[in-house]
């Protein structure tokens, strides 16, 4: 599983480390957050990491049906959310998302896709922000492995964050924080620790 130290601020858009013939995205990922890990990939890889095990786990389960349009928002506000992207690369995963979606399949499925500011816009579509915000955007998509440069206008996408199919399920998983000990306890084991001290 790869991991990544998020830093947007450190992606230099003309220093990027090219990869034309693998995706480095293809792999598991997983990213800390300010309060929270998120990790990318099948679910069969979405396991204890140090173990390997599945552990017990008390799951409530819903599947809810929508329509093409919703769909795709839904999807994107999910992946933003999780990712806890800000506005700016939020509003860019869904001008590249819906790039992705109108380009055509290669060999059964899209494994990169191509991007070009040209007329002011995305592909020459106007997304409503500057070339600079649409930059300052997709420096955070960079950092957080939902892209990856190829070669120059074009980047590998995340299989994980970017598919094709009719099905999405995005787990939130919440952990009980461990408790601190009683502080009226701890201070009864600093003083006897004080006392063995004074009587050692």
């Amino acid at each position: 599983m790869s991991h990544k130290e998020i830093n947007p601020g450190s992606v230099n858009l003309r220093k990027l480390e090219f990869s034309p013939k693998v995706n480095p995205l293809v792999q598991p990922q997983e990213i800390t957050l300010r309060k929270s890990t998120v990790r990318a990939g099948r679910s069969d890889n979405l396991v204890n990491q140090q173990t390997g095990e599945v552990e017990a786990i008390s799951t409530i389960y819903k599947v809810v049906e929508k329509d093409d349009a919703e769909f795709v928002k839904v999807f994107a506000a999910g992946v933003a959310a999780s990712y806890d992207l800000t506005k700016t690369a939020q509003r860019v995963f869904t001008a590249v998302l819906k790039v992705y979606e109108e380009t055509p399949m290669r060999g059964g499925y899209v494994d990169f896709i191509d991007l070009y500011w040209f007329d002011g816009g995305l592909c020459g579509q106007a997304i409503d922000m500057s070339e600079k915000t649409f930059q300052r955007g997709l420096k955070e998509l960079f950092a957080k492995s939902f892209l990856a440069p190829r070669l120059h206008n074009s980047y590998w996408i995340n299989p994980s964050l970017f598919f094709k199919g009719d099905r999405v399920r995005f787990i939130r998983e919440y952990v009980r924080k461990a408790k601190e000990k009683d502080s009226g306890q701890q201070d009864m084991l600093n003083d006897k620790t004080d006392q063995d001290d004074i009587n050692g």
